[in-house]
């Protein structure tokens, strides 16, 4: 691989051409993270937290599988953690390898993504190497990010939104060939272009949860967000929450943030957001001890609070993915006609509130998962031009891959968790200097947090 890498810096220096990328040989076998089928009951017995990532993920050489047609390789400078890498790593809720098994079963071509082994990763930033047969929009030593979408768009349904589509997959999770590894097989209708004033690490932090929060939130698809709403965020200095945060300040609403301790809030004031909720703080307690039952008590001191803040109105928007923790509560605070928009459910899928006060309040609850190409793009234009920013907090090597997610899987990180690839260090791929002084502050902002 350190011929590409050669010719990516060479690139960077202005010395390297479209035909010198097409004219790179291509190695047989490549540097990926893995999950194993054999590896599938490691876990057994054993509770979620107790879990390690680092037992199941494995930092291997494997095969580069065929280029088909509408594809690229593309040689991945740097990659990040999502949750979906840990769940797969753990293989809750259910195996990746299922998804990979059904995927196989739709084509000859896809028969190359069941295999026993499953390379992760659903984000990247890197350089364009070769294109299958009908890409014209991407030539090779084009640099750029990728959304997960992964789309056959065969059948009528994806046409209006791909994600409605019956074979809409995410890629890395529900499909092979994922972005930890030094090169990925993508679509070309994931690409989009790197954000010329960010470092690969950067660049590859957003893709997903960027793209994820545009959708929940801003799309006409999520909650629609316009100019003064009250948009409750939880976690709103986490991963998901850092640009629902940004979102709502950006697009002229106003987030109530939900964070568990001070730092975090210190971090959710430096973004511009002025009503912050420290729940440790104030020490909501939903659940009984038991995990049980719910304490309405609470969600109505949450509510109290939350008018306190905003001056007696209530919550227009909730931006919801914790899930079974929070979402009673989160229902009871919305206004009468407002919106739940809920993905993810990272404290657990099985949610629990009172219909009452969705039904005789006329409240809407909204499916949100990951975004189409259009949404996609415009989330990635928005980091391109310096008004939303990554939420970059530390970057691992390949090879501590395992350690990365451990992080992400016990929330011992603040906002995204990057990996370095083919990228030998931090700090490199960066083209606009003169934006990137501009916006410093908020690239820096959640860095060793």
């Amino acid at each position: 691989m350190q011929h590409i890498l050669d010719a990516i810096t060479a690139s960077q220096r202005g010395d390297a051409t479209t035909e010198d990328f097409a004219d790179l040989a291509l190695p047989e076998a490549y540097r990926a993270v893995t999950v194993h089928r054999d590896d599938v009951d490691m876990f057994e017995g054993l509770e979620t937290r107790d879990k390690d990532p680092r037992r199941s993920l494995h930092v291997e050489d494997v095969a580069l599988p065929e280029l088909g047609p509408g594809e690229a390789y593309v040689a991945v400078m740097a990659s990040a953690i999502n949750y979906n890498t840990v769940w797969t790593s753990i293989f809750e809720p259910v195996s990746t390898f299922g998804f990979l098994e059904r995927y196989g079963r739709l084509s000859e071509l896809t028969k190359r993504h069941d295999l026993p082994y499953h390379v992760v990763g659903s984000d990247l930033a890197g350089v364009v190497l070769r294109t299958g047969p009908g890409v014209t929009r991407w030539k090779p030593g084009t640099e750029v990010v990728a959304h997960c979408l992964s789309v056959e768009l065969e059948d009528s349904d994806g046409h209006d939104d791909t994600m409605l589509d019956p074979q809409q997959r995410i890629w890395g999770f529900e499909t092979n060939f994922g972005g930890l590894a030094t090169i990925a097989l993508v679509k070309s209708n994931q690409l989009m272009p790197k954000p010329a004033h960010l470092t690969w690490e950067e660049a590859a932090s957003p893709g997903l949860v960027n793209s994820t929060a545009y959708r929940q939130l801003v799309s006409r698809n999520g909650g629609n967000m316009k100019q003064g709403d009250n948009v409750l965020v939880w976690g709103a200095s986490g991963g998901l929450g850092g640009f629902a945060t940004q979102y709502a300040l950006n697009g002229g609403a106003v987030p109530v943030c939900v964070v568990s301790n001070e730092e975090k809030a210190a971090i959710a004031r430096s973004m511009g957001a002025e009503l912050v909720i420290n729940r440790s703080e104030e020490d909501y307690r939903f659940w009984n001890d038991e995990g049980t039952a719910q304490d309405p008590k609470e969600w109505k001191r949450f509510g109290a609070r939350i008018r306190e803040l905003t001056g007696g109105e209530d919550i227009d928007i909730v931006f919801e993915h914790p899930g079974r923790e929070t979402f009673g509560a989160s229902v009871y605070v919305t206004r009468k006609g407002g919106t739940i928009t809920t993905c993810a459910s990272t404290s657990g899928y099985m949610h629990e509130y009172d219909n009452r006060y969705l039904w005789m309040n006329l409240k809407r609850i909204i499916s949100s998962h990951f975004a189409n190409y259009r949404e996609s793009w415009e989330a990635n234009r928005l980091v391109a031009k310096g008004m939303i920013h990554p939420t970059l907090s530390r970057t691992y090597a390949l090879a501590d891959v395992g350690q990365a997610a451990l992080d992400v899987h016990r929330n011992a990180h603040q906002g995204k968790v990057g990996v370095l690839c083919l990228a030998p260090e931090e700090g490199l791929g960066v083209r606009d200097h003169e934006l990137r002084e501009k916006h410093l502050t908020a690239i820096n902002r959640f860095r060793g947090v």
